[in-house]
């Protein structure tokens, strides 16, 4: 699978880090992209970044992974505009404060669910139609392994939930499609991971820029199915 005039890719988690650059170089490459994220100042800065690079004006969907309405009403302009999804890259996450597994709050860990894995659950729902609909349809799950880390249950538990989720998706659909990939990046100097390591030296952490190419570079390796 490689990028191009002809692919329609969602990319959830648009407008920062991972997702913003996986976004901008899909465009770039000349892919209609259809950003979906809260932060409505991020996605137009994404789309600002596409047009110049070349690319072709993406759609901007300010939206949170845990609205299921508005999550099905823009399935369904996607299926009435293009009948199909080519490519999903699914980057939206929530990291809740770091803490003692007896300290975390209920409010954080039900939004670590409703996000992290409930938020997987619904969009694999509302997207495999419209990735079953394109010749060769994929869905990458970016993956985080924190499970079992000290402080980080709340986040730990519902992303590990959430990329076994994917995987089994992946294991159920090897043979008749869509394609499920788990992409695991290299730790990024992302706004979200300084909150959590602020003394760290961020250059020696691996460019948001520079694993969106990794990904590029796995998507175009992607067999087909036979």
């Amino acid at each position: 699978m490689t990028p191009g005039p002809d692919m329609i890719a969602l990319v959830t988690g648009a407008s920062r880090g991972f997702g913003y650059a996986a976004a901008a170089a899909l465009g770039a490459a000349g892919a209609t992209v259809v950003g979906m994220a809260r932060t409505v100042g991020g996605l137009e800065d994404l789309a600002d970044a596409i047009e110049a690079a070349g690319g072709p004006g993406p759609v901007l969907a300010p939206l949170s992974i845990a609205d299921e309405g508005g999550l099905a009403r823009l399935c369904l302009a996607i299926h009435e505009r293009w009948g199909r999804l080519d490519l999903v890259v699914h980057a939206a996450a929530h990291a809740a404060p770091l803490s003692p597994a007896h300290h975390i709050a209920a409010k954080d860990f039900d939004a670590s669910v409703e996000v992290n894995l409930r938020g997987t659950q619904r969009l694999i729902r509302m997207v495999a139609p419209l990735l079953e609909a394109a010749p060769a349809g994929v869905f990458v799950q970016v993956a985080d392994d924190r499970a079992g880390r000290p402080f980080w249950g709340s986040y730990g538990a519902t992303k590990a939930a959430a990329d076994a989720l994917a995987a089994s998706w992946a294991r159920e659909t090897e043979r008749i499609g869509p394609r499920v990939l788990l992409f695991r990046p290299e730790p990024m100097p992302t706004a979200l991971r300084s909150r959590f390591y602020p003394a760290e030296d961020r250059s020696r952490l691996s460019p948001c820029r520079a694993e969106a190419a990794r990904l590029l570079a796995e998507l175009a390796a992607v067999p087909s199915l036979a």
